[in-house]
């Protein structure tokens, strides 16, 4: 029979199952009471805060208008001075063409000017004062022979004098006053209001405006830019040959930027002019730039279901450019201090919504109403306090389950 020091030893031989059974029991009960309780659950908590509402939209971004160039004569281009995406601004040289033909009319426009100018300087510094010259003479030539006649016919009619030496002082009279009537257009048509120099006066707006108009011809060789802004095109190079009604470069004017963005037509009750809104260019995602709603096209646009919107960009960036790809938030509401709920929390949304609200551990079916929907957030109208906690929908569970909650 085995001693006390024997029975001691066998029971210190088994002290580990002991131990390992006493682990499990554990375990086992710790499991059970786990299962019990129910799954861990990170739930999310509905609390006060500022919503917004906002709808998104993509678009492009176009000014409200723009400008073809192109040359007003033909002549083949010999420089071109602007490239494709270069602002530039009003008045700037961008393309020159051809002009040796064109100077070379202006020079004989400026020739013809001369000359005409040198006529009337004739007319009214020569021939007008040797016309009053010379019509001064025809009168003093005929005060002469009306005085010779007046004598020789007194004479003939005493009988001092023959009939032939009057008929000759006659002659004379008649010669004296043909002169002076000359004489007297001639100082009519050299003065200013006669034909001479109304027509020299004429000749010489003729050239002057021949001069304008090959000045302004020359001035077409050189196309300046109508307007500050951008080039978006071009379409020309050194030797073509440009043509009235070809374009030439494409120009968007510096001004107001706009956003023309299709918005579904099922949020078209939701929007109205003023609404603010942020914006940002594909090409830079992390840039954000302010909007504001300036129109809404009154007809839907039935293909695609939409209805065309405008927005103003107050302060364009300098990286905008025309027909940039963007995307729009247009805030449509806000609500400040309010009960919201992230969506994930809400089932049915679109319909009749509801929650899986957490009470005595438990989740239970809570309808609620939506008020504000934004993108992460949902405005709880009804159904729900402040401090609820809320089951999310990927959580599985059903109504009735208990559950363990845990802060998210």
């Amino acid at each position: 029979m085995p001693g006390p020091r024997s029975r001691l030893a066998v029971i210190w031989s088994y002290r580990w199952f002991v131990l390992v059974a006493l682990a499990l029991t554990g375990l086992a009960g710790w499991q059970a009471m786990r299962s019990l309780a129910g799954p861990s659950v990170a739930v999310d908590v509905v609390k006060r805060g500022d919503l917004v509402q906002t709808l998104v939209a993509s678009g492009h971004v176009e000014t409200p208008f723009r400008v073809e160039i192109g040359s007003q004569i033909t002549a083949t281009v010999e420089d071109v001075l602007v490239e494709e995406g270069q602002a530039v601004v009003q008045g700037q040289p961008l393309v020159r063409l051809e002009a040796r033909e064109l100077a070379a009319a202006l020079s004989q426009a400026e020739s013809a000017v001369e000359q005409a100018q040198a006529r009337l300087r004739q007319i009214e510094e020569l021939a007008l004062p040797a016309a009053r010259e010379t019509l001064s003479q025809a009168r003093a030539v005929l005060l002469n022979a009306e005085r010779s006649h007046e004598r020789l016919d007194a004479l003939q009619r005493s009988g001092a004098a023959t009939q032939a030496a009057l008929d000759e002082a006659v002659k004379a009279l008649d010669v004296a006053r043909t002169l002076a009537r000359h004489a007297e257009l001639q100082v009519r048509a050299s003065s200013p209001s006669g034909v001479d120099h109304v027509v020299a006066q004429t000749q010489l707006a003729q050239a002057v405006a021949a001069r304008q108009s090959a000045q302004s011809r020359l001035g077409y060789a050189v196309i300046a830019a109508p307007r500050s802004g951008v080039l978006i095109s071009r379409k020309v190079e050194r030797g073509t040959v440009a043509q009235p009604g070809r374009t030439l470069l494409v120009l968007a004017p510096q001004g107001e930027t706009q956003l023309v963005i299709q918005l579904d037509e099922r949020n078209l009750g939701l929007v109205s002019i003023g609404q603010p809104a942020l914006a940002s260019a594909d090409a830079y995602p992390n840039e954000r730039m302010q909007a504001v709603v300036s129109y809404i096209n009154p007809g839907i646009d039935i293909a695609r279901a939409a209805v065309e919107m405008k927005l103003v960009v107050p302060d364009p960036p300098a990286y905008l450019r025309q027909d940039m790809t963007v995307s729009v938030d247009i805030e449509v509401a806000r609500r400040d201090d309010t009960l919201i709920l992230p969506v994930r929390a809400v089932h049915d949304a679109a319909s009749r919504p509801w929650v899986m609200l957490v009470r005595d551990d438990r989740a239970h079916r809570q309808p609620v109403r939506i008020g504000l929907r934004g993108v992460t957030q949902f405005e709880i109208l009804e159904g729900l306090r402040e401090g609820d906690r809320v089951v999310p929908v990927n959580a599985g569970l059903v109504t009735g389950q208990k559950l363990r909650p845990v802060p998210p």
